[in-house]
């Protein structure tokens, strides 16, 4: 406890030194040096740096360089990243108002409330499993869509001499997810993330062939992600374990070893089998739910997504997601659970033509609809759906509606699956795969979209608005051109059938009366 103690201090008494945490844009270390990255130089004191105990000097290079040696970096850097993590959380954040929209201010209040109601032990966990994931989209993406016209150039018999290079750039970068899983998982834990995808690597090294465990041969890959990430925690924990207990002269020798070698022993003997066991009950799970539940179960996942976004629940599917894309090649649950996008779109096209007085509402929903179409829901959901309360409902229900048909036609034999996790509306199209002809998966998907698209407008238009919130909002929010002749300024026109009490700032939508501002339903 006592050596806890001296390198948080040591950590205490540089962050102030180097410009304090707003003054820090990255950290990292090496064997005997602390790296820093900083926003202005200016504001370092070099001086009172050198002048610390712990510190043995400073080296300036494309970081700024405090030299700590071994052993007492690697002790200190976690201790001053929580300092730095801690003044940026305590920090205020400005918070920016939509002017052109009362709406907007309220659905950003509730996207606020919902995020302080996640941060509950087990949706902080969550937050952290997919913070693991989240940096592997980009490259999952890319070669899925690699994958995807590999396909098609293979069953068209087109460049022959090309696509097995396609094949290579395809299929590498999933060979060896786990490594980048295990590294991921070692530097969201707090340990070193090389230690992590080192362990991680055992998983996927083509020897461990030669291995029997559980009466079994093990096979290169058992486990997958879900084994990397295990294997990985198990590391972080055995590291901090010998920096606690191994004396500083000996730990950059001592600890590595260690950690690799506890870690890796028990994933050989035991994560690996243990992982393979879970990894092949999803698949197998996943197939039966849609084999035999079909379009009930999609109806049920299309429309529960949304409302698992706001709970932040969604995020314990990115593992799953990717355990199914490293088995089959696809994710079955993907292109069900994007038909919550497309009932979210309808949903908001109903709301455009339920509101032709609002010219600020149809204002937000025509500039965020390009992007919902694209997958990219957020601004519908916090700008209009969810603050107006009985949309938000009817758009889960759009997303049930496609989700069912996505579902029946898996039941039917014609499965639909996506090869990488990220993108969902049109933006899914390119990486859209399946155990037919990919016409036929498209066409599917299609299917899902329209029916999400219509029954997400049909239940908005005529059951996404009470009389009441007809009265409040189908009313202009913007100034008659007369009005603002006469008077030189903005204000609005009276209108006859608006309530006084209703105005901006006076009303349910003004978010600055909380007791006023719970979304209508």
């Amino acid at each position: 406890m006592a050596t806890e103690d001296k390198n948080r201090a040591t950590a205490a008494a540089i962050l102030p030194l180097v410009g304090g945490a707003a003054n820090v844009s990255s950290i990292a270390h090496c064997m005997t040096r602390l790296r820093l990255g900083l926003h202005d130089r200016s504001l370092v004191d070099d001086e009172a740096l050198k002048a610390l105990p712990a510190v043995m000097g400073v080296v300036e290079d494309d970081t700024y360089q405090i030299v700590l040696g071994p052993g007492t970096v690697a002790r200190v850097t976690p201790e001053f990243e929580h300092l730095v993590e801690e003044a940026r959380e305590a920090a205020p954040t400005a918070v920016q108002t939509v002017s052109a929209d009362d709406l907007a201010a309220q659905g950003a209040a509730i996207k606020a409330q919902q995020k302080a109601k996640n941060a509950t032990p087990f949706k902080l966990f969550l937050r952290r499993i997919a913070n693991i994931f989240v940096p592997l989209i980009p490259a999952l993406i890319g070669c899925g869509i690699i994958a995807g016209l590999n396909g098609l150039l293979v069953n068209l018999g087109w460049l022959p001499g090309v696509t097995p290079a396609l094949a290579a750039m395809a299929s590498g970068f999933m060979a060896l997810i786990a490594v980048f899983v295990g590294y991921n998982t070692a530097k969201e834990f707090g340990g070193t993330p090389i230690l992590g995808g080192a362990v991680a690597a055992i998983i996927v090294f083509p020897g461990v062939a030669n291995i029997d465990a559980f009466g079994q041969t093990l096979a290169p890959g058992q486990g997958g992600v879900l084994g990397a990430l295990g294997a990985a925690v198990l590391a972080v924990y055995v590291e901090k374990w010998c920096r606690r207990w191994v004396p500083e002269a000996l730990d950059v020798l001592v600890t590595p070893t260690l950690t690799v070698l506890i870690s890796g022993l028990v994933t050989i003997f035991g994560l690996m089998y243990v992982a393979g066991e879970v990894s092949s009950a999803i698949g197998t799970f996943a197939d039966w739910l849609l084999s035999n539940g079909g379009a009930g179960a999609g109806f049920v996942l299309g429309g529960l997504f949304l409302p698992l976004v706001m709970l932040g629940l969604h995020q314990a599917l990115i593992p799953i997601h990717t355990t199914l894309i490293e088995q089959q090649g696809f994710t079955v649950l993907l292109p069900i659970l994007a038909m919550a996008g497309a009932g979210q779109v309808g949903a908001a096209m109903a709301v455009y033509f339920r509101l032709p007085r609002n010219e600020s509402i149809r204002r937000t929903i025509k500039s965020a609809l390009p992007a919902g179409l694209l997958g990219v829901g957020e601004p519908l959901i916090y700008g209009v759906s969810l603050p107006l309360g009985r949309p938000f409902i009817t758009a889960c229900v759009g997303g049930a509606f496609g989700g069912g048909v996505v579902g029946l036609f898996n039941q039917l034999g014609d499965t639909v699956g996506s090869t990488a996790i990220g993108p969902s509306g049109w933006a899914l199209f390119p990486l859209l795969d399946g155990n037919h002809a990919l016409g036929s998966t498209i066409a599917i998907y299609g299917a899902g979209l329209l029916a999400g698209y219509v029954a997400g407008f049909l239940a908005t238009y005529f059951f996404g608005f009470s009389k009441d919130l007809l009265t409040e909002f189908n009313v202009s929010q913007d100034p008659a051109p007369s009005t603002v002749a006469a008077t030189g300024g903005p204000h609005p026109a009276p209108d006859a059938d608006a309530e006084p009490a209703n105005g901006p700032g006076s009303g349910p939508t003004d978010p600055g009366s909380p007791e006023k501002a719970p979304a209508r339903v």
